[in-house]
């Protein structure tokens, strides 16, 4: 009989390319863009709104590829949620997925709550609403509510049902707003003098310009909607990314045609326009793009028509996606154990996330029946900010943490430069919405405040570790103090005594505290249950050196599990808040042995405090030291780690350079600069100056006559450094003696990498 424990429900993979780029295209041409257009030309002038649009969209582009490099890695429903587990943490990730939730039922709201308004007042036009027993507003509320428990029931139907009407309601919303823009610019061509309508172009100035950008922000995130169907996709690695490109492209230029045709849609001094036609249009607010086009188009009946088809069309596809994204989000929060259970419940028969749907429709229909439709469209624009900063980040985290670890579908170009542009723009963008409206920062920051509380009183012990975090098996941990702290980070019990007995002075005279870690490194392939066999050498490792330290420096101790060693060890180092990490290099791959590449390179790239790593380390006192020097802030450290080694008295230090012809280094000087780091007496260090041409050959050959080589790594990833022949890398691959490779600490740079 099959264990029923076992038998696991999924989403069903049924959206094609098609499908989830029309799902983009519809959350984007929505709401947004008919509320926003009258309201920009009011608030930043003709030329603002085309600009507007345009500056939003290049903007959104550089997310746009945050989200589809990210995605085509961590394909999964989720989205920026998940981007944030991975790069950040639970805490961080529970507070983006929060916010995901939050802004696409809210914006799912607004576009129901448009849908009744031009509906309702088009009906109202042609007198079919006078047998209505309620006020108009209150048919409006009730109309939003309606389509909004439609469209509910529609996202319950399932996936392929939800992109087959997304898709049906999208294609509509294309044709509408395609043919307004196609009919105003063909009337600009016919009547040039309707372009005047564009002086003044910016009549208030370009700040204000940043004020709009704020606000009709929300038209742009539907590349968000298409990250949320990573486990409905059809070959999610490589349509995902394609889909949020391709929508953000054609959304971009859909919005520049419609916002010029809006402002030449009236011609000055026609019946009606007693003021400039950029005025007149600002003047009817929200509704200035439904009174801009009727002026376009013959009749009093043909304009608000179209108008109104387009407005249903685009509100409804909107309403589907934003739906079907916020349920997501929500499913996601459920699955990961971050809400409770019924948040996960995913229907056997539609193979849909009933749970998180049911509470998002709750969000949605609530709002829909109360909706201060400006302020709260602000609320969604500040909060979509908030979370795309936050891909950004995320994206130059994992990019530069996890590289190596994952298979990218695709990857952006320039890295990390669009992302960082990416983040200064929406700050900017966010701090200037204040002006469009202030309940926007009271209840975004609320929202996440409320976050914060249900992730400190609930999901923080309930949420469920995932197969990319790191996860600790035992732990001893440390007391908060003010203590030096040293990490050392023993794999082998057979050379744990070795390692930590050439530690014992470098932690003597730190006066540390010592952190014993051992990673356990579990092959992709073996379940997490079963690594517990993979941690008795670490732990046997732990022991040894325990023995020996623990009768003069207090210790505590961590065991864990990771997927990728140098991860796990860079991440137990900013966690520590360590000062100084030490392990060991064998220089060649050894079973239980770190590696130079996959795990030494990216540790001495990324650790944020200092860094000594032994290779070929032996038990004996080291009379003659040799520690090469070319300056710098690890050359310096390097001297210094080498007279905590070196024997008071009876050591001899030997500072050492290589002159050639085209470079000279002041040994000396550098020598006296910092003799007051060092911890032997001045008359036991030599400063040596060689001339020669190989600078590898001179700095190995001097060494035969040595007991110990301690250098410093350069500031470049060491893979990439050997094969351009960097000296410090060259020197420890080819030296046969005990050798320290060191790497300094580098204060705003360090704290950079602590955080980033």
């Amino acid at each position: 009989m099959t264990d029923k424990k076992h038998i696991t429900a999924e989403l069903s993979r049924e959206l094609s390319l098609f499908h989830i780029t029309m799902m983009g295209l519809g959350m984007m041409i929505g709401a947004g863009v008919f509320i926003g257009i009258g309201i920009s030309v009011r608030e930043v002038g003709p030329g603002g709104v085309v600009l507007t649009f345009a500056l939003n969209g290049v903007i959104a582009l550089l997310t746009a590829m945050s989200f589809a490099e990210l995605s085509s890695a961590i394909p999964r429903a989720g989205g920026a949620y998940n981007f944030a587990r991975i790069g950040f943490g639970r805490g961080t990730s529970f507070i983006a997925g929060w916010m995901e939730w939050f802004a696409s039922s809210v914006a799912g709201s607004l576009y129901a709550v448009v849908f009744a308004t031009y509906t309702l007042n088009f009906l109202a036009q042609l007198g079919l609403l006078e047998w209505l027993p309620v006020p108009i507003v209150v048919a409006r509320r009730i109309v939003a509510v309606t389509v909004a428990a439609l469209f509910m029931y529609v996202n319950y139907r399932g996936a392929s049902e939800t992109g087959r009407v997304g898709a049906f309601f999208t294609l509509g919303q294309m044709l509408f707003v395609i043919s307004i823009a196609v009919i105003g610019i063909a009337v600009a061509i016919a009547d040039p003098s309707r372009v005047q309508n564009f002086r003044p172009f910016l009549p208030y100035g370009w700040s204000k310009l940043l004020v709009t950008m704020g606000f009709v922000y929300v038209a742009f995130e539907g590349f968000e909607v298409i990250a949320q169907a990573g486990d409905e996709a059809i070959d999610p690695k490589r349509n995902i990314p394609k889909a949020m490109l391709y929508s953000v492209y054609i959304v971009t230029l859909t919005y520049v045609a419609v916002s010029f045709a809006t402002v030449v849609a009236v011609k000055a001094g026609s019946p009606g326009v007693d003021t400039a036609p950029w005025e007149w249009i600002g003047r009817f607010g929200d509704t200035g793009f439904g009174a801009a086009v009727s002026k376009l188009m013959p009749g009093e009946f043909v304009g608000p028509l179209l108008v109104t088809l387009a407005v249903l069309f685009s509100s409804t596809s909107a309403l589907n996606a934003t739906v079907y994204s916020a349920a997501r989000a929500s499913y996601a929060l459920g699955r990961d154990g971050m809400l409770p259970a019924v948040f996960s419940k995913i229907s056997s028969r539609r193979k849909t996330p009933w749970g998180a749907l049911l509470f998002t429709s709750a969000i949605v229909l609530i709002v829909a029946g109360a909706l201060p439709t400006e302020d709260v469209a602000s609320c969604a624009s500040m909060m979509f900010l908030f979370l795309f900063f936050l891909v950004n980040l995320c994206v130059i985290r994992i990019r530069t943490n996890m590289g190596d670890e994952l298979s990218y579908g695709f990857v952006m170009p320039l890295f990390p430069l669009f992302p960082i542009l990416a983040i200064l723009c929406q700050a900017v963008l966010a701090v200037n919405l204040h002006e469009m409206s202030r309940i926007a920062w009271i209840i975004g920051p609320a929202w996440v405040v409320t976050g914060a509380a249900v992730y400190v009183f609930y999901s923080k012990s309930h949420a469920i570790t995932t197969e990319d975090e790191i996860q600790v098996f035992e732990e001893e941990r440390a007391p908060v103090g003010d203590e030096y702290r040293v990490m050392v980070a023993v794999a082998n019990p057979e050379n744990a005594l070795a390692l930590v007995r050439n530690t014992y002075k470098l932690c003597g005279a730190k006066r540390a505290r010592v952190e014993l870690l051992h990673m356990v490194e579990v092959p992709d392939q073996v379940p997490l249950t079963d690594a517990e066999e993979y941690m008795m050498r670490g732990k046997e490792a732990i022991v040894e050196a325990m023995l020996y330290l623990l009768p003069r420096f207090p210790i505590s101790t961590t065991v864990r599990y990771c997927r990728n060693m140098a991860r796990g060890i860079v991440s137990a180092v900013r966690e520590k808040e360590t000062d100084m990490l030490i392990m060991g290099w064998h220089g060649l791959p050894k079973a239980h042995e770190f590696r130079l590449g996959s795990t030494i390179d990216p540790i001495i790239e990324r650790t944020p405090c200092n860094v000594v790593i032994f290779k070929q380390w032996s038990n004996g006192d080291f009379k003659r030291i040799l520690v090469p020097l070319a300056g710098g802030p690890n050359g310096a450290f390097a001297l210094e780690v080498a007279s905590i080694l070196a024997e008071k008295g009876e050591s001899e230090l030997v500072a050492f350079s290589v002159a050639t012809e085209t470079t000279r280094f002041d040994l000396e000087a550098f020598v006296r600069e910092h003799r007051d780091r060092l911890y032997v007496p001045p008359d036991q260090v030599r400063a040596k100056v060689v001339a020669g041409r190989n600078v590898v050959g001179t700095i190995l050959e001097e060494a035969q006559s040595y007991d110990l080589i301690v250098l410093g790594a350069t500031r470049e990833p060491l893979i990439n450094q050997v094969t351009r022949g960097s000296i410090p890398e060259a020197v420890a691959r080819a030296c046969k003696k005990p050798l320290v490779m060191v790497k300094a600490s580098s204060g705003v740079r360090s704290w950079v990498k602590r955080w980033i």
